[in-house]
């Protein structure tokens, strides 16, 4: 969509972010970190794991850090979006 006004689309540039679903909470956490993928994966093992535990991260957008337990989160998903 971003291409339909853009006549240049070299412009265009890609992000990704991780968005956590926290049990309890109507809007999950975006969070835009270097490596998409390797916190994907990182929180999908703790959320697993038999023990509960604290996980703090410092992030690059508008959350510049955030805490939350590995037992209360229900979903995880990376999203792409797409910027100029």
């Amino acid at each position: 969509m971003a291409q339909q006004f853009n006549p240049n689309p070299q412009n265009i540039k890609k992000r990704y972010s991780v968005l956590v679903f926290i049990k309890g909470s109507t809007a999950p956490l975006v969070l835009y970190v270097k490596d998409a993928q390797a916190l994907y994966q990182e929180l999908s093992e703790k959320m697993v794991a038999n023990q509960a535990v604290l996980i703090e991260k410092e992030t690059e957008g508008p959350l510049k850090k955030v805490c939350f337990v590995s037992n209360q989160i229900s979903a995880l998903a990376i999203q792409e979006e797409q910027y100029m």
